[in-house]
């Protein structure tokens, strides 16, 4: 009886030599040549381009029990010009599924900029597992100005909170809540341990903020979730909010975050500084 793991080799085969044959020695600088029995790139052709040797990738397309390297298959990818779902489909059959696609950026679909305008006059934004603001609405850019303002490169949620909190809305009830998005950031972290832009936002943060390093140390972990945040926005007043977290599909470790309020006081100011965004948010805004 054929194991999991025999399956899943069996599948590795199959897709390798699908993706194998769709590309033309055209596609990657070949020249066409002749009497090709079979469509697409021979396996030397494959192995050559990838860097790996022929028999080894003929041993991994006849799933034979070898294993394979991100490295290696990350190489094989480009040199068969799969899209990110295929290199995450590569990866989970290679029995690597925590592996992040390498390089993937975070471009968004036009589809989730359309939900965040449709979510206005309510503050909504997206922002991946590291807490980078990827995207937002016009209600979340009034409450948040100063966030939105600073190059793409720097536009982090937590080195806003904790190494410029005077910059951005205060959280009344930030020993509640600090304490989760850390936690929420070491639960991510596991998966890119040794990745330079985690690597070095935590150190940034560590050697910045001694609240945010001893929070650090605790380890703990947690799951992104819905949390209620008190803000205090110095034109509007206080506001109460659910912070809810939705998962997307795309790209990886993205969520859509949506700030709901919870009274109705709390919806008139909300609505009152979505029709006023000008007005100063903090201490320290300018106008």
């Amino acid at each position: 009886m054929a194991t999991a793991t025999d399956t899943r080799r069996d599948q590795l085969a199959s897709f390798l030599r699908s993706r194998r044959e769709r590309v033309t020695p055209q596609d990657v600088g070949l020249p066409p040549g002749t009497r090709r029995r079979t469509p697409g790139l021979r396996r030397e052709e494959v192995a050559q381009l990838a860097g790996v040797g022929v028999t080894w990738y003929t041993w991994l397309e006849q799933g034979r029990p070898i294993n394979a390297s991100v490295q290696v298959l990350d190489a094989i990818a480009r040199t068969l010009r799969m899209d990110s779902a295929e290199r995450e489909h590569l990866y989970r059959l290679a029995d690597l599924p925590e592996v992040v696609e390498p390089g993937a950026d975070d471009e968004l679909d036009p589809e989730i900029h359309q939900i965040l305008g449709h979510l206005d006059p309510v503050p909504a934004c997206v922002y991946n597992s590291r807490y980078d603001l990827l995207a937002w609405n016009a209600a979340y850019a009034a409450f948040f100005p100063n966030l939105i303002r600073q190059p793409s490169c720097c536009r982090n949620v937590l080195w806003l909170v904790f190494a410029m909190p005077g910059c951005c809305c205060p959280i009344l009830n930030r020993e509640q809540e600090l304490p989760q998005m850390v936690a929420a950031l070491r639960g991510a972290y596991a998966r890119h341990a040794g990745e330079p832009a985690w690597t070095a936002l935590v150190s940034r943060l560590c050697a910045e903020s001694p609240e945010f390093a001893r929070m650090w140390a605790t380890h703990d972990v947690a799951r992104p979730g819905s949390r209620m945040k008190i803000l205090k926005h110095t034109s509007a007043g206080l506001i109460r909010a659910n912070s809810t977290s939705l998962a997307l599909s795309s790209p990886q470790e993205t969520r859509l975050v949506v700030y709901s309020p919870m009274d109705d006081e709390s919806k008139q100011r909300i609505e009152w500084v979505r029709a006023h965004p000008g007005t100063p948010a903090c201490e320290h805004d300018v106008a």
